[in-house]
Protein backbone atom coordinates (compact mmCIF):
# COMPACT_ATOMS: atom_id res chain seq x y z
CA UNK A 1 0.00 0.00 0.00
CA UNK A 2 1.22 3.49 -0.87
CA UNK A 3 0.12 6.77 0.66
CA UNK A 4 0.02 9.89 -1.51
CA UNK A 5 -0.37 13.21 0.31
CA UNK A 6 -1.44 16.29 -1.62
CA UNK A 7 -0.88 19.68 -0.03
CA UNK A 8 -3.45 22.15 -1.34
CA UNK A 9 -6.89 21.90 -2.91
CA UNK A 10 -6.76 24.49 -5.68
CA UNK A 11 -6.71 23.70 -9.38
CA UNK A 12 -3.40 21.79 -9.16
CA UNK A 13 -4.04 19.97 -5.89
CA UNK A 14 -7.63 19.02 -6.63
CA UNK A 15 -6.73 17.88 -10.15
CA UNK A 16 -3.91 15.67 -8.84
CA UNK A 17 -6.11 14.16 -6.11
CA UNK A 18 -8.95 13.47 -8.55
CA UNK A 19 -6.78 11.58 -11.03
CA UNK A 20 -4.88 9.71 -8.32
CA UNK A 21 -8.08 8.45 -6.74
CA UNK A 22 -9.64 7.49 -10.07
CA UNK A 23 -6.64 5.45 -11.25
CA UNK A 24 -5.33 3.89 -8.02
CA UNK A 25 -7.00 0.99 -6.28
CA UNK A 26 -8.57 1.64 -2.89
CA UNK A 27 -5.72 -0.16 -1.10
CA UNK A 28 -3.66 2.98 -1.75
CA UNK A 29 -4.47 6.08 0.29
CA UNK A 30 -4.97 9.51 -1.24
CA UNK A 31 -4.99 12.29 1.35
CA UNK A 32 -5.55 16.02 0.75
CA UNK A 33 -4.31 18.50 3.34
CA UNK A 34 -5.64 22.02 2.83
CA UNK A 35 -6.60 24.98 5.02
CA UNK A 36 -9.52 25.67 2.66
CA UNK A 37 -12.81 23.92 3.26
CA UNK A 38 -14.19 24.94 -0.15
CA UNK A 39 -13.06 24.43 -3.71
CA UNK A 40 -13.30 27.60 -5.77
CA UNK A 41 -13.24 28.04 -9.54
CA UNK A 42 -10.90 31.02 -9.45
CA UNK A 43 -11.37 32.26 -13.06
CA UNK A 44 -14.97 33.22 -12.23
CA UNK A 45 -13.92 35.45 -9.32
CA UNK A 46 -13.96 38.21 -11.95
CA UNK A 47 -17.74 37.96 -12.20
CA UNK A 48 -18.17 37.78 -8.43
CA UNK A 49 -16.09 40.97 -8.27
CA UNK A 50 -18.64 42.91 -10.33
CA UNK A 51 -21.68 41.39 -8.61
CA UNK A 52 -22.86 39.31 -11.59
CA UNK A 53 -22.20 36.02 -9.78
CA UNK A 54 -22.41 35.08 -6.11
CA UNK A 55 -19.69 33.09 -4.28
CA UNK A 56 -21.97 30.05 -3.93
CA UNK A 57 -21.99 29.79 -7.75
CA UNK A 58 -18.23 29.21 -7.91
CA UNK A 59 -17.54 27.20 -4.73
CA UNK A 60 -18.54 23.92 -3.13
CA UNK A 61 -17.48 22.12 0.09
CA UNK A 62 -14.63 19.65 -0.31
CA UNK A 63 -15.10 17.27 2.61
CA UNK A 64 -18.43 15.71 1.51
CA UNK A 65 -17.12 15.20 -2.03
CA UNK A 66 -13.85 13.66 -0.84
CA UNK A 67 -15.68 11.37 1.59
CA UNK A 68 -17.94 10.17 -1.23
CA UNK A 69 -15.00 9.55 -3.58
CA UNK A 70 -12.71 7.87 -1.06
CA UNK A 71 -10.22 10.72 -0.66
CA UNK A 72 -9.16 11.47 2.90
CA UNK A 73 -9.12 15.11 3.94
CA UNK A 74 -7.56 17.17 6.71
CA UNK A 75 -8.46 20.86 6.98
CA UNK A 76 -5.02 21.94 8.03
CA UNK A 77 -2.02 23.92 6.87
CA UNK A 78 1.45 22.49 6.38
CA UNK A 79 4.00 23.82 8.88
CA UNK A 80 7.26 22.06 7.99
CA UNK A 81 8.75 19.40 5.72
CA UNK A 82 10.73 16.37 6.97
CA UNK A 83 11.66 14.41 3.82
CA UNK A 84 14.12 12.12 5.68
CA UNK A 85 11.65 11.28 8.44
CA UNK A 86 12.94 10.64 11.96
CA UNK A 87 13.77 7.65 14.17
CA UNK A 88 10.15 6.55 14.42
CA UNK A 89 8.47 8.01 11.33
CA UNK A 90 9.09 7.72 7.58
CA UNK A 91 9.10 10.95 5.48
CA UNK A 92 6.42 13.30 6.80
CA UNK A 93 5.11 16.83 6.99
CA UNK A 94 3.93 18.57 10.13
CA UNK A 95 0.48 20.06 9.71
CA UNK A 96 -1.62 22.30 11.95
CA UNK A 97 -5.40 22.01 12.00
CA UNK A 98 -7.23 25.28 11.28
CA UNK A 99 -10.83 24.29 11.99
CA UNK A 100 -12.98 22.30 14.38
CA UNK A 101 -12.15 20.64 17.69
CA UNK A 102 -8.53 20.03 16.70
CA UNK A 103 -7.88 23.65 15.67
CA UNK A 104 -4.34 24.66 16.65
CA UNK A 105 -3.14 21.07 17.14
CA UNK A 106 -0.22 19.75 15.10
CA UNK A 107 0.26 16.29 13.67
CA UNK A 108 2.87 14.36 11.72
CA UNK A 109 1.49 13.18 8.38
CA UNK A 110 3.63 10.47 6.79
CA UNK A 111 3.73 9.85 3.06
CA UNK A 112 5.24 7.69 0.35
CA UNK A 113 4.69 10.39 -2.26
CA UNK A 114 4.13 14.08 -1.64
CA UNK A 115 2.53 16.55 -4.05
CA UNK A 116 3.13 20.15 -3.00
CA UNK A 117 0.31 22.10 -4.62
CA UNK A 118 0.17 24.90 -2.06
CA UNK A 119 0.22 27.59 -4.74
CA UNK A 120 1.32 31.12 -3.85
CA UNK A 121 1.11 33.26 -0.79
CA UNK A 122 -0.84 36.39 -1.67
CA UNK A 123 1.88 38.77 -0.51
CA UNK A 124 -0.17 41.91 0.11
CA UNK A 125 2.35 42.77 2.83
CA UNK A 126 5.07 43.39 0.23
CA UNK A 127 3.25 46.58 -0.79
CA UNK A 128 2.68 49.05 2.04
CA UNK A 129 -1.02 49.68 2.58
CA UNK A 130 -2.23 47.12 0.05
CA UNK A 131 -4.87 45.62 2.32
CA UNK A 132 -7.85 44.28 0.34
CA UNK A 133 -11.12 45.89 1.32
CA UNK A 134 -9.54 48.92 3.00
CA UNK A 135 -8.79 52.42 1.70
CA UNK A 136 -10.94 51.75 -1.41
CA UNK A 137 -8.47 49.18 -2.74
CA UNK A 138 -9.64 45.63 -3.43
CA UNK A 139 -8.60 42.21 -4.74
CA UNK A 140 -10.28 39.44 -6.73
CA UNK A 141 -7.76 36.72 -5.86
CA UNK A 142 -10.24 34.81 -3.67
CA UNK A 143 -14.02 34.61 -3.70
CA UNK A 144 -14.37 36.55 -0.44
CA UNK A 145 -12.00 39.26 -1.73
CA UNK A 146 -14.06 39.41 -4.92
CA UNK A 147 -17.28 39.78 -2.93
CA UNK A 148 -15.73 42.72 -1.07
CA UNK A 149 -14.72 44.22 -4.42
CA UNK A 150 -18.31 43.94 -5.68
CA UNK A 151 -19.51 45.85 -2.62
CA UNK A 152 -16.87 48.52 -3.21
CA UNK A 153 -17.85 48.80 -6.87
CA UNK A 154 -21.51 49.18 -5.91
CA UNK A 155 -20.59 52.05 -3.58
CA UNK A 156 -18.61 53.70 -6.37
CA UNK A 157 -21.59 53.44 -8.74
CA UNK A 158 -23.94 54.99 -6.20
CA UNK A 159 -21.43 57.74 -5.54
CA UNK A 160 -21.02 58.40 -9.27
CA UNK A 161 -24.78 58.87 -9.69
CA UNK A 162 -24.66 61.87 -7.35
CA UNK A 163 -21.18 63.20 -8.07
CA UNK A 164 -20.59 66.47 -9.90
CA UNK A 165 -16.95 65.57 -10.56
CA UNK A 166 -15.48 62.58 -12.38
CA UNK A 167 -14.48 59.64 -10.18
CA UNK A 168 -11.34 57.58 -10.77
CA UNK A 169 -10.89 53.82 -11.09
CA UNK A 170 -7.42 52.26 -11.04
CA UNK A 171 -6.92 48.58 -11.89
CA UNK A 172 -3.78 46.52 -12.52
CA UNK A 173 -0.77 45.27 -10.57
CA UNK A 174 0.11 46.37 -7.06
CA UNK A 175 3.78 45.40 -6.95
CA UNK A 176 6.86 45.79 -9.15
CA UNK A 177 7.16 41.99 -9.57
CA UNK A 178 3.47 41.01 -9.55
CA UNK A 179 2.05 38.44 -11.95
CA UNK A 180 -1.51 37.53 -13.02
CA UNK A 181 -1.96 40.55 -15.30
CA UNK A 182 -4.60 38.53 -17.14
CA UNK A 183 -6.98 38.59 -14.16
CA UNK A 184 -6.58 42.35 -13.79
CA UNK A 185 -7.13 42.76 -17.55
CA UNK A 186 -10.38 40.83 -17.32
CA UNK A 187 -11.51 42.82 -14.33
CA UNK A 188 -10.89 46.25 -15.84
CA UNK A 189 -12.93 45.34 -18.93
CA UNK A 190 -15.75 43.91 -16.82
CA UNK A 191 -15.81 46.99 -14.58
CA UNK A 192 -15.90 49.23 -17.65
CA UNK A 193 -18.88 47.37 -19.09
CA UNK A 194 -20.63 47.29 -15.73
CA UNK A 195 -20.31 51.08 -15.46
CA UNK A 196 -21.85 51.39 -18.92
CA UNK A 197 -24.65 49.01 -18.00
CA UNK A 198 -25.37 51.06 -14.89
CA UNK A 199 -25.27 54.29 -16.95
CA UNK A 200 -22.46 56.00 -15.05
CA UNK A 201 -19.56 55.37 -17.44
CA UNK A 202 -19.36 59.04 -18.42
CA UNK A 203 -18.82 59.93 -14.77
CA UNK A 204 -15.86 57.61 -14.19
CA UNK A 205 -12.31 57.71 -15.60
CA UNK A 206 -10.65 54.29 -15.83
CA UNK A 207 -6.91 53.73 -15.82
CA UNK A 208 -4.73 50.60 -16.15
CA UNK A 209 -1.50 50.50 -14.12
CA UNK A 210 0.97 47.68 -14.72
CA UNK A 211 4.55 46.56 -14.23
CA UNK A 212 4.58 45.41 -17.87
CA UNK A 213 6.85 47.41 -20.17
CA UNK A 214 4.24 47.13 -22.93
CA UNK A 215 0.56 46.35 -23.15
CA UNK A 216 -0.26 42.69 -23.69
CA UNK A 217 2.94 41.39 -22.13
CA UNK A 218 0.96 39.30 -19.60
CA UNK A 219 4.20 38.04 -18.04
CA UNK A 220 4.91 36.05 -21.21
CA UNK A 221 7.02 38.66 -23.05
CA UNK A 222 4.03 39.47 -25.24
CA UNK A 223 3.28 37.53 -28.38
CA UNK A 224 2.79 37.77 -32.10
CA UNK A 225 -0.56 36.22 -32.90
CA UNK A 226 -2.93 35.73 -35.77
CA UNK A 227 -5.95 38.04 -35.57
CA UNK A 228 -8.60 37.79 -38.29
CA UNK A 229 -6.06 35.99 -40.45
CA UNK A 230 -3.36 38.65 -40.13
CA UNK A 231 -0.33 38.89 -37.79
CA UNK A 232 -0.85 41.23 -34.83
CA UNK A 233 1.16 41.95 -31.72
CA UNK A 234 -0.65 41.35 -28.44
CA UNK A 235 0.32 44.92 -27.49
CA UNK A 236 -1.62 46.23 -30.50
CA UNK A 237 -4.63 44.06 -29.66
CA UNK A 238 -4.81 45.28 -26.05
CA UNK A 239 -4.25 48.89 -27.12
CA UNK A 240 -7.11 48.52 -29.61
CA UNK A 241 -9.40 47.23 -26.86
CA UNK A 242 -8.38 49.94 -24.39
CA UNK A 243 -8.79 52.76 -26.90
CA UNK A 244 -12.21 51.42 -27.87
CA UNK A 245 -13.22 51.40 -24.18
CA UNK A 246 -11.52 54.78 -23.44
CA UNK A 247 -9.21 53.22 -20.87
CA UNK A 248 -5.92 55.01 -20.21
CA UNK A 249 -2.77 53.22 -19.10
CA UNK A 250 0.47 53.55 -17.14
CA UNK A 251 3.26 51.14 -18.11
CA UNK A 252 6.40 50.01 -16.29
CA UNK A 253 5.00 50.95 -12.88
CA UNK A 254 6.10 49.33 -9.65
CA UNK A 255 3.49 50.23 -7.03
CA UNK A 256 5.10 50.34 -3.59
CA UNK A 257 2.57 52.09 -1.34
CA UNK A 258 -1.17 52.72 -0.99
CA UNK A 259 -2.36 55.53 1.26
CA UNK A 260 -5.59 57.55 1.41
CA UNK A 261 -6.78 56.84 -2.09
CA UNK A 262 -3.37 57.23 -3.69
CA UNK A 263 -1.07 54.68 -5.32
CA UNK A 264 2.63 55.54 -5.06
CA UNK A 265 4.85 53.99 -7.71
CA UNK A 266 8.24 54.02 -9.38
CA UNK A 267 8.51 53.76 -13.13
CA UNK A 268 11.17 52.38 -15.44
CA UNK A 269 12.59 55.88 -15.91
CA UNK A 270 13.26 56.04 -12.17
CA UNK A 271 10.57 58.63 -11.45
CA UNK A 272 8.42 58.52 -8.31
CA UNK A 273 4.77 59.30 -9.07
CA UNK A 274 1.32 59.00 -7.53
CA UNK A 275 -2.06 58.14 -8.97
CA UNK A 276 -5.30 59.00 -7.18
CA UNK A 277 -8.33 56.73 -7.17
CA UNK A 278 -11.82 56.34 -5.73
CA UNK A 279 -11.81 52.59 -6.38
CA UNK A 280 -8.86 50.34 -7.11
CA UNK A 281 -8.23 46.64 -7.69
CA UNK A 282 -4.54 45.80 -7.62
CA UNK A 283 -3.08 42.28 -7.91
CA UNK A 284 -0.48 41.64 -5.16
CA UNK A 285 2.89 39.96 -5.50
CA UNK A 286 2.86 36.16 -5.29
CA UNK A 287 5.50 34.59 -3.07
CA UNK A 288 6.38 31.25 -1.55
CA UNK A 289 4.90 30.41 1.84
CA UNK A 290 8.22 30.48 3.67
CA UNK A 291 8.19 26.75 4.45
CA UNK A 292 11.12 25.18 6.29
CA UNK A 293 12.57 21.70 5.79
CA UNK A 294 14.59 19.63 8.28
CA UNK A 295 16.66 16.44 8.23
CA UNK A 296 16.48 13.59 10.77
CA UNK A 297 18.64 15.46 13.28
CA UNK A 298 16.62 18.67 12.97
CA UNK A 299 19.16 20.40 10.74
CA UNK A 300 17.84 22.99 8.32
CA UNK A 301 17.79 21.62 4.74
CA UNK A 302 15.34 24.20 3.33
CA UNK A 303 17.54 25.01 0.28
CA UNK A 304 17.20 21.38 -0.85
CA UNK A 305 13.48 21.91 -1.24
CA UNK A 306 12.84 25.61 -1.68
CA UNK A 307 13.92 28.72 -3.54
CA UNK A 308 10.93 30.67 -2.29
CA UNK A 309 8.78 28.17 -4.21
CA UNK A 310 9.71 24.47 -4.44
CA UNK A 311 12.84 23.39 -6.31
CA UNK A 312 12.09 21.01 -9.20
CA UNK A 313 13.86 19.69 -12.30
CA UNK A 314 14.60 23.12 -13.76
CA UNK A 315 17.96 24.70 -14.60
CA UNK A 316 18.41 27.35 -11.92
CA UNK A 317 21.85 28.40 -13.09
CA UNK A 318 22.12 32.19 -13.04
CA UNK A 319 22.77 33.44 -16.58
CA UNK A 320 22.05 36.47 -18.75
CA UNK A 321 18.67 36.91 -20.39
CA UNK A 322 20.25 36.31 -23.80
CA UNK A 323 21.21 32.77 -22.70
CA UNK A 324 17.78 31.73 -21.42
CA UNK A 325 16.24 28.82 -23.30
CA UNK A 326 13.10 26.72 -23.11
CA UNK A 327 15.31 23.87 -21.85
CA UNK A 328 15.66 25.76 -18.55
CA UNK A 329 12.07 24.91 -17.66
CA UNK A 330 11.04 21.74 -15.77
CA UNK A 331 9.38 18.74 -17.39
CA UNK A 332 8.40 16.44 -14.49
CA UNK A 333 8.12 18.89 -11.52
CA UNK A 334 10.06 16.42 -9.37
CA UNK A 335 12.38 17.63 -6.64
CA UNK A 336 15.96 16.63 -7.61
CA UNK A 337 16.95 15.78 -4.02
CA UNK A 338 13.85 13.81 -3.03
CA UNK A 339 12.35 11.92 -5.98
CA UNK A 340 9.09 11.19 -4.15
CA UNK A 341 8.25 14.93 -3.88
CA UNK A 342 6.62 16.91 -6.70
CA UNK A 343 5.38 20.49 -7.14
CA UNK A 344 2.97 21.24 -10.01
CA UNK A 345 1.24 24.54 -10.72
CA UNK A 346 2.29 27.75 -9.04
CA UNK A 347 4.09 25.83 -6.27
CA UNK A 348 7.21 25.15 -8.35
CA UNK A 349 10.06 27.65 -8.49
CA UNK A 350 10.48 28.97 -12.04
CA UNK A 351 14.07 29.12 -13.30
CA UNK A 352 13.58 32.77 -14.28
CA UNK A 353 10.92 35.11 -15.59
CA UNK A 354 9.53 34.78 -19.09
CA UNK A 355 9.35 38.51 -19.72
CA UNK A 356 12.61 40.35 -20.19
CA UNK A 357 13.91 41.57 -16.80
CA UNK A 358 14.12 45.34 -16.46
CA UNK A 359 15.71 47.58 -13.85
CA UNK A 360 15.29 51.33 -13.55
CA UNK A 361 18.11 53.84 -12.78
CA UNK A 362 17.35 53.48 -9.05
CA UNK A 363 18.11 49.76 -9.20
CA UNK A 364 14.45 48.75 -8.81
CA UNK A 365 13.42 45.70 -10.82
CA UNK A 366 10.08 46.25 -12.53
CA UNK A 367 8.77 43.37 -14.64
CA UNK A 368 6.15 40.60 -14.35
CA UNK A 369 6.82 37.30 -12.64
CA UNK A 370 5.96 34.29 -14.84
CA UNK A 371 2.31 33.15 -14.82
CA UNK A 372 1.59 29.49 -14.02
CA UNK A 373 -2.11 29.67 -13.21
CA UNK A 374 -5.14 28.02 -14.79
CA UNK A 375 -4.54 25.59 -17.63
CA UNK A 376 -0.79 25.01 -16.93
CA UNK A 377 -1.63 24.20 -13.30
CA UNK A 378 -4.12 21.54 -14.33
CA UNK A 379 -1.86 20.02 -16.99
CA UNK A 380 1.21 19.82 -14.75
CA UNK A 381 -0.86 18.37 -11.89
CA UNK A 382 -2.23 15.61 -14.11
CA UNK A 383 1.20 14.61 -15.42
CA UNK A 384 2.57 14.52 -11.86
CA UNK A 385 -0.36 12.33 -10.82
CA UNK A 386 0.18 10.03 -13.81
CA UNK A 387 3.88 9.60 -13.00
CA UNK A 388 3.08 8.72 -9.38
CA UNK A 389 0.38 6.29 -10.52
CA UNK A 390 2.78 4.56 -12.93
CA UNK A 391 5.49 4.42 -10.25
CA UNK A 392 3.15 2.83 -7.71
CA UNK A 393 1.76 0.29 -10.18
CA UNK A 394 5.17 -0.72 -11.55
CA UNK A 395 7.00 -0.64 -8.22
CA UNK A 396 9.76 1.56 -9.64
CA UNK A 397 10.23 5.20 -10.54
CA UNK A 398 8.49 6.17 -13.75
CA UNK A 399 8.70 9.62 -15.32
CA UNK A 400 7.26 8.94 -18.75
CA UNK A 401 4.78 11.83 -18.53
CA UNK A 402 6.48 15.13 -19.27
CA UNK A 403 5.36 18.63 -20.08
CA UNK A 404 7.48 21.75 -20.13
CA UNK A 405 5.98 25.22 -20.45
CA UNK A 406 8.44 25.46 -23.33
CA UNK A 407 6.50 22.88 -25.36
CA UNK A 408 3.06 23.36 -23.83
CA UNK A 409 0.30 25.57 -25.17
CA UNK A 410 -2.38 27.42 -23.26
CA UNK A 411 -5.81 28.74 -24.15
CA UNK A 412 -7.10 31.79 -22.31
CA UNK A 413 -10.58 33.24 -22.58
CA UNK A 414 -10.41 36.67 -20.95
CA UNK A 415 -13.83 37.96 -20.06
CA UNK A 416 -14.39 41.46 -21.44
CA UNK A 417 -17.88 41.88 -20.01
CA UNK A 418 -20.72 39.72 -18.68
CA UNK A 419 -24.00 39.14 -20.53
CA UNK A 420 -25.51 36.52 -22.84
CA UNK A 421 -26.23 39.19 -25.44
CA UNK A 422 -24.00 42.09 -24.39
CA UNK A 423 -21.03 40.08 -23.09
CA UNK A 424 -17.65 39.84 -24.75
CA UNK A 425 -14.44 37.86 -24.48
CA UNK A 426 -10.86 38.17 -25.64
CA UNK A 427 -9.80 34.68 -26.73
CA UNK A 428 -6.06 34.00 -26.97
CA UNK A 429 -4.34 30.68 -27.65
CA UNK A 430 -0.56 30.60 -27.17
CA UNK A 431 1.98 27.96 -28.18
CA UNK A 432 4.37 27.55 -26.49
CA UNK A 433 3.86 29.40 -23.20
CA UNK A 434 7.60 30.02 -22.83
CA UNK A 435 8.74 31.42 -26.19
CA UNK A 436 11.25 29.38 -28.16
CA UNK A 437 13.16 32.08 -30.00
CA UNK A 438 15.36 29.58 -31.85
CA UNK A 439 12.62 27.34 -33.19
CA UNK A 440 10.27 30.22 -34.00
CA UNK A 441 12.76 33.01 -34.56
CA UNK A 442 10.66 34.81 -37.17
CA UNK A 443 7.42 34.88 -35.18
CA UNK A 444 8.49 36.07 -31.73
CA UNK A 445 9.25 32.65 -30.29
CA UNK A 446 5.84 31.13 -30.97
CA UNK A 447 4.06 29.09 -33.61
CA UNK A 448 1.75 31.66 -35.20
CA UNK A 449 -0.43 28.85 -36.56
CA UNK A 450 -1.24 27.91 -32.96
CA UNK A 451 -1.09 31.41 -31.47
CA UNK A 452 -4.14 33.44 -32.33
CA UNK A 453 -6.66 35.85 -30.90
CA UNK A 454 -10.24 36.94 -31.34
CA UNK A 455 -12.67 39.33 -29.69
CA UNK A 456 -16.43 39.07 -29.43
CA UNK A 457 -19.59 37.68 -27.88
CA UNK A 458 -18.60 34.10 -28.70
CA UNK A 459 -15.68 34.43 -26.28
CA UNK A 460 -18.09 35.20 -23.44
CA UNK A 461 -20.24 32.18 -24.28
CA UNK A 462 -17.15 29.95 -24.30
CA UNK A 463 -15.91 31.29 -20.94
CA UNK A 464 -19.36 30.88 -19.38
CA UNK A 465 -19.57 27.34 -20.74
CA UNK A 466 -16.13 26.58 -19.29
CA UNK A 467 -17.31 27.87 -15.91
CA UNK A 468 -20.01 25.20 -15.76
CA UNK A 469 -17.88 22.50 -17.40
CA UNK A 470 -14.98 22.86 -14.97
CA UNK A 471 -17.19 22.98 -11.90
CA UNK A 472 -18.82 19.78 -13.19
CA UNK A 473 -15.33 18.33 -13.61
CA UNK A 474 -14.18 19.48 -10.17
CA UNK A 475 -17.25 17.84 -8.58
CA UNK A 476 -16.08 14.59 -10.22
CA UNK A 477 -19.44 13.91 -11.81
CA UNK A 478 -19.90 11.08 -14.37
CA UNK A 479 -17.14 11.00 -16.99
CA UNK A 480 -15.55 14.16 -15.57
CA UNK A 481 -12.14 12.98 -16.76
CA UNK A 482 -13.19 13.40 -20.41
CA UNK A 483 -13.06 17.18 -19.95
CA UNK A 484 -9.45 18.21 -20.66
CA UNK A 485 -7.39 20.14 -18.13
Amino acid sequence: MSKVVILGSGIAGHTAASHLRRKLSKKHEVLVVSPNRNYQWIPSNIWVGIGRMQPEQIIFPLEPLYKKKGINFKQAKVVSFHPDGDDSTPPYVVVEYVFGEQKGKTEKVAYDYLVNATGPKLAFDLTEGLNPGTDDVYSVCTYDHAQHAASGLEKLIEKAKNSSSKLKVLIGTGHAKATCQGAAFEYILNVEQELRRRKVRDKVAIKWITNESSLGDFGMDGMLLSYQGKPMKSSDMVEMVFRDREIEWILGAGVNKIDQGKAFYENLEGEHNTEEFDFAMLIPAFSGHGFKAYDQQGGDITPKLFKGFMVVDADYTAKPYEEWTVQDWPETYQNPNYPNIFAPGIAFAPPHSISKPRKNPNGTEIFPAPPRTGMPSGITAKLVADNIIDSIKSGKESLNHKGSLGNMGAACIASAGYGLITGSGVSITTFPIVPDYKKYEKTGGRDIKKTFGDIGLAGHWVKLSLHYAFIYKAKMKPFWWLIPE
